[in-house]
């Protein structure tokens, strides 16, 4: 065994990969482990992608936006854009901001207006104060939305005509 761990091959040589510090493992946060987030602190997503992953100690004022799905946990005050992917609001996040994103989970406290092209989730620990636009909404009981609520059919589907146009067309 080499002096950082890494084994050494029948040559002597060390072998390939990075090898861990004793002890690494058990330095990861409980938050992580219960994750299945590797050391590099991304989550896994279901479509076996990743998650990129702002932590708790975070604070971000302005603008950020992102071609990969994203978890807050942290502090963030200004707008947020991911419009082709899932954004989620872990239980330490504290949003002051616009949000736009294909789909958004709550867990945690948004103040401003939330927009999703296909879906919106506010669990049962999550607080909204503003208003929630999306063509499907999920409101856990014990969660919190103090706003407006639009159900707008999305995007991507036949829209159905308005039924004042409806009427004048029949």
């Amino acid at each position: 065994m080499s002096l950082f761990g890494g084994k050494r091959g029948e040559d002597g040589e060390a072998a390939p990969g990075p090898a861990l510090a004793p002890g690494a493992e058990a330095g990861r946060s409980e938050g992580s482990r219960l994750l299945g987030r590797g050391s590099s602190g991304d989550a896994p997503h279901s479509r076996g992608e990743t998650v990129a992953h702002i932590g708790k100690s975070i604070v971000i004022k302005g603008d950020l936006s992102g071609d990969e799905d994203l978890e807050i946990d942290g502090q963030v005050e200004g707008r947020v854009q991911l419009p082709n992917h899932e954004l989620t609001i872990g239980a330490h996040g504290q949003m002051k901001a616009e949000l736009n994103a294909k789909s958004v989970v709550v867990v945690g406290h948004v103040t401003g207006n939330v927009n999703a092209s296909e879906r919106v989730e506010v669990q049962a620990t999550g607080v909204v104060d503003g208003d929630i636009r999306a063509p499907r909404l999920t409101i856990q009981e014990g969660a919190v939305v103090n706003g407006a609520v639009e159900m707008t059919p999305s995007q991507g589907g036949a829209q159905k005509p308005a039924p004042q146009a409806a009427a004048k067309a029949g």
